[in-house]
């Protein structure tokens, strides 16, 4: 079922995301999650740095930084929106969407770029509160 636009109904991406997620639960035994492999990404960065500092840190023994089945899902969530992006014809790069520039404008995608990595730290430090 694919919309007129050539991209997918919103309907059908929840429902098949929906399967995939109980079924992840039901064969694997684990949840969906993306917030611990920014964590893991981080720490890996950090061990190029400082490993000592690394393997010393509460947290980091808690959620050692490595390349696990979580860290490769959200790589192919990118590979995923990617292919489907390039295949129905979506794709473009534009420094400020549509939707901001008719709201703010076109001529400020300096403040669009900070309003973005704002609102990352904020879902991101909330999602780690959590635990999630």
């Amino acid at each position: 079922m694919k919309r007129n636009d050539g991209g997918w109904s919103p309907y059908l991406a929840g429902a098949l995301s929906g399967v995939v997620g109980v079924l992840s639960v039901w064969f694997v035994g684990q949840y969906f999650g993306a917030s611990t492999s920014f964590v893991r990404t981080a720490g890996l960065i950090e061990q190029l740095f400082g490993p000592e500092r690394v393997a010393h840190m509460d947290y980091f023994i808690k959620v050692a930084p490595q390349v696990d089945w979580q860290w490769m899902f959200v790589v192919g969530i990118f590979l995923g929106a990617m292919i489907s992006a390039v295949t129905s014809g979506s794709f473009k790069l534009q420094a400020v969407p549509d939707m901001w520039a008719d709201r703010f404008g076109a001529q400020s995608p300096g403040k669009r770029a900070v309003v973005a990595f704002v609102g990352g730290v904020v879902a991101m430090f909330g999602a780690r509160m959590a635990d999630g």
